[in-house]
């Protein structure tokens, strides 16, 4: 059989990283390098890579971060009580496997939404499902899936993700609607599935922001109990240009 008609076949079984991996050893000689363990070994490495990436790409796709970074790219030399071995241990995304949700509060510009899709991305690079949701844009667009009859379809959709990112909470103010959505929505994960949530208000605070006092006791008691801050302080890092906002 010629080897084209083995990379015909290979590209029929979608084997696309095998593929080329083959078809570099081939034009390159490094064939001859192998021995027959040593070359399946090589392909099978090369095609666990390029599905691996393939992956990650549709993940991170999926998930809509406001910003496309990692947990290697945040900083620790910006003075905004950011403990670097706190956050370097949620990277471990172990907090995942729990159920537990990660709460990161602290005044505009301190870097709250990039820590969070960092997280986030880290979520991803080890095969977990996240989406990102600005806050605000969230319970619009619950609020629109209510009136065309989408909103099981919408909280399904939610609910099968690993992570779900919540940002910039409490910057508008929620009607009983939202605070009804929120409430399911967590109600729905509780336990299971984690939430990252960014707030320019402490997590002390959460239960007058809410106001209505019964809703605020189930939403604080499902989102809070199990949980891990991060409480940043400091000055805006907008203010300098030449820093990267992580």
């Amino acid at each position: 059989m010629s080897s084209e008609a083995t990379f015909d076949k290979m590209r029929a079984m979608k084997l696309y990283g095998m593929v080329q991996a083959f078809q570099t050893t081939m034009e390159t000689g490094f064939a001859h390098n192998f021995s027959a363990d040593e070359l399946i070994a090589h392909l099978i490495d090369s095609e666990w890579e390029e599905r691996y990436n393939r992956r990650l790409s549709r993940l991170v796709k999926t998930a809509n971060f406001r910003y496309q970074t990692s947990v290697e790219l945040v900083q620790f030399n910006q003075k905004r009580n950011l403990d670097k071995n706190q956050f370097l241990r949620l990277s471990n995304c172990d907090w995942i496997k729990k159920g537990d949700n990660v709460l990161i509060t602290g005044p505009t510009g301190v870097g709250k939404s990039y820590l969070a899709c960092a997280l986030g991305h880290q979520a991803c690079t080890l095969g977990y499902r996240v989406l990102y949701f600005n806050a605000a844009k969230l319970f619009s667009k619950l609020k629109y899936a209510k009136a065309d009859g989408s909103y099981a379809k919408e909280l399904k959709k939610i609910e099968n993700q690993n992570v779900v990112i919540i940002d910039d909470f409490g910057l508008h103010p929620m009607d009983e609607q939202c605070k009804l959505m929120l409430l399911e929505l967590l109600e729905d994960r509780y336990g299971h599935a984690s939430i990252i949530i960014t707030s320019q208000f402490s997590v002390s605070n959460w239960h007058d922001l809410i106001a209505s006092s019964t809703i605020a006791d189930a939403i604080c008691d499902r989102v809070v109990h199990n949980s891990q801050k991060i409480e940043l302080d400091g000055d805006s890092m907008r203010k300098r240009p030449s820093n990267h906002s992580g």
